[in-house]
């Protein structure tokens, strides 16, 4: 019996990569409405399942100032999703919400509220963050261990869907939480929407992130391929019998890049050209700059690697995540060797430590490279991030999109209108439902990962 052919999930996600997505001469602003507006839209048109925007916290900052590789300024998502909300229709719009410095009752009203406005296309991305440099920003501060922040995590996914589910026939119901990061009682202020809890999505790799994940999400942003992908891939799906859910109520999708041509070796050419084009002579010496520790103006960008080790007595804010000297100095040997091995000077080096792994040929030749991903369990689908906004999608959407529509791997048109309906996904059970409404009463318990959706 032959295998059935796998229908491919899309998404896009607005580029925010403060490295180079902006330094394209193509690329608009990063604040202004119109350029998610084109994008969102854009995805639409190509009947991409969800639009999605990445947060972060807090701005890059270089020597205590803020980067002037880095973007301007990013704007609250949820506020930008309602916004794309009135014009569009049917893609989905998801938001990344961080558990580490959020409140559930403040994150589920606006979900909540964004959910109703737009139908039923909400979604969002729960993530922690690892360091007290962005922890400035916020009131409690500091960081959380790496468990401890997954622990959280799954603590907030859970009274957020209590807040969710506390809505009943006759009303708002009262709910009470009292767990080890948070305790809340009274009654959620918004009604029951559309999905009764918007789409979950993670993006963890470690071996917790990996279980929140199984017990959790309902899509799963990736950032391994190849081999290492379908590892992944067949690993978190083992994982998800456990948590009584079914391999199909879990979309694993890599973030992936593309580079067009008209033949593979103008696209080819095309690749080389836009990745020098967004690795500056004084971007090369900043990305390595935050590994040293040390300031390495001095260097020739086109030369070779400094010959210096990595300052043992450097730490953040500066250089948040990269605090301990000895793992800066792994990175710095591990660098070294293979710049040795590829005769590579600094800025080429770090043109191949910023490039990814695109989908590099023809619109028939990309289209051809990902459908077989997939249909190898690679992954259900692909995270799409242009290389520039607000135009960056568009040769996609008209060029590629048609080629996984003529294979019959990609639907031509929407078949519903939650975001939910999008991925195949049935709404919340109404034993779910119920079970939700005693919890929150204090009545039972309930582990919302482990039931069936």
């Amino acid at each position: 019996m032959s295998k059935p052919v796998k229908q491919m999930h899309l998404a896009a996600l607005f580029p925010v990569n403060h490295l180079t997505v902006w330094r394209d001469p193509r690329a608009g602003s990063q604040v202004e409405f119109a350029s998610y507006s084109h994008l969102a839209r854009t995805a639409e048109r190509g009947k991409f399942d969800v639009f999605l925007l990445a947060d972060f916290p807090r701005l890059v900052e270089h020597r205590a100032e803020i980067s002037d590789v880095g973007v301007a300024g990013q704007l609250d998502q949820i506020t930008v999703l309602s916004a794309l909300a009135s014009v569009t229709n049917r893609i989905g719009l998801a938001a990344t919400v961080n558990a580490t410095f959020n409140e559930p009752f403040d994150a589920a009203r606006r979900l909540a509220t964004l959910d109703h406005l737009s139908g039923g296309r909400c979604g969002w991305n729960v993530v922690t963050t690892p360091d007290a440099w962005t922890g400035e920003n916020f009131r409690r501060g500091g960081y959380l261990p790496h468990a401890d922040r997954y622990l959280r995590a799954a603590e907030f996914v859970d009274v957020a869907r209590i807040l969710w589910g506390s809505w009943g026939s006759h009303g708002a119901t009262r709910f009470h939480h009292e767990g080890a990061h948070f305790r809340v009682d009274g009654r959620f202020t918004v009604p029951t929407s559309p999905q009764v809890y918007p789409l979950t999505i993670q993006a963890g790799d470690s071996e917790q992130g990996r279980e929140f994940a199984a017990a959790t999400a309902e899509m799963i942003y990736s950032r391994r391929l190849g081999l290492a992908g379908q590892a992944f891939y067949s690993d978190v799906k083992r994982r998800l019998a456990r948590y009584g859910r079914a391999p199909e109520h879990v979309k694993i999708m890599p973030g992936v890049s593309f580079i067009l041509g008209d033949t593979d070796e103008d696209a080819r050419e095309n690749a080389e050209l836009m990745q020098r084009q967004a690795v500056s002579p004084q971007l090369a010496i900043w990305y390595l700059e935050r590994t040293w520790g040390r300031d390495l103006s001095a260097y020739d960008p086109d030369g070779p690697l400094p010959d210096v080790d990595p300052d043992p007595e450097a730490a953040p804010p500066d250089w948040p995540g990269l605090a301990d000297a000895a793992v800066r100095l792994r990175r710095v040997q591990k660098w070294r060797a293979f710049a040795a091995e590829q005769n590579l000077g600094i800025r080429e080096l770090v043109m191949k430590l910023t490039a990814g792994r695109p989908f590099i040929g023809t619109p028939a030749r990309v289209a051809e490279q990902m459908n077989d991903y997939v249909q190898s369990d690679g992954a259900d689908g692909f995270v799409v991030v242009p290389r520039f906004a607000p135009g960056g999608l568009d040769d996609f959407v008209d060029q590629v999109v048609p080629e996984l529509q003529n294979r019959g791997v990609f639907r031509t048109e929407y078949t519903d209108h939650t975001l939910r309906g999008h991925f195949g996904l049935p709404a919340p059970s109404e034993h779910l439902q119920k079970a939700l409404r005693r919890t929150a009463a204090g009545v039972g318990s309930v582990r919302t990962g482990a039931a069936k959706p």
